[in-house]
């Protein structure tokens, strides 16, 4: 993998699972739901259990040549709060009003826990992120250049 990519790889592995078990305790404390050894027990046991799925799933997109990514790692996130969703749901945390954007965006994250940036997640993604993003645009624009470039032919 390429040095960016690694970087928030790295980066997003060392917030994951704090941001899973985050997602549930904190959506149950606005939602009022009172604090809960066993929440925090499922809470904890879903992150031990999705991180490394939720990971493999970053480095796979990561690792895929730039040109050949149908998705961003953002969004492999956003798919990730499927697993605090369903603690949520089993613990009967009611789920909060969502505006028409998120209604819209993101119909099946009931609980309104996609992220819309990097500090969503964690403020130590911003970094990295938007780093990689820059990355992945200049190696996308030194490529169409290119081979967009007119061939020398040697006259």
């Amino acid at each position: 993998m390429n040095e960016y990519p690694q970087r928030l790889a790295d980066a997003v592995e060392a917030v994951l699972a704090q941001w899973l078990v985050g997602c549930v305790m904190n959506t149950a404390r606005r939602a009022g739901y009172p604090h809960s050894d066993q929440l925090l027990a499922d809470a904890r046991q879903m992150a031990q259990s999705a991180a490394p799925v939720v990971q493999r799933e970053m480095n796979e997109l990561l690792a895929t040549d730039v040109d050949a990514q149908r998705s961003n790692p953002l969004s492999v996130l956003r798919n990730a709060v499927r697993y605090p969703t369903s603690v949520l749901r089993a613990a009967g945390v009611t789920p909060p009003q969502r505006g028409d954007f998120s209604l819209r965006s993101f119909p099946d994250d009931i609980y309104d826990l996609s992220p819309a940036a990097w500090a969503d997640v964690d403020e130590s993604l911003q970094e990295p992120g938007l780093i990689w993003g820059a990355w992945k645009a200049k190696t996308v624009l030194n490529r169409r250049h290119q081979r967009d470039a007119p061939q020398d032919q040697g006259e």
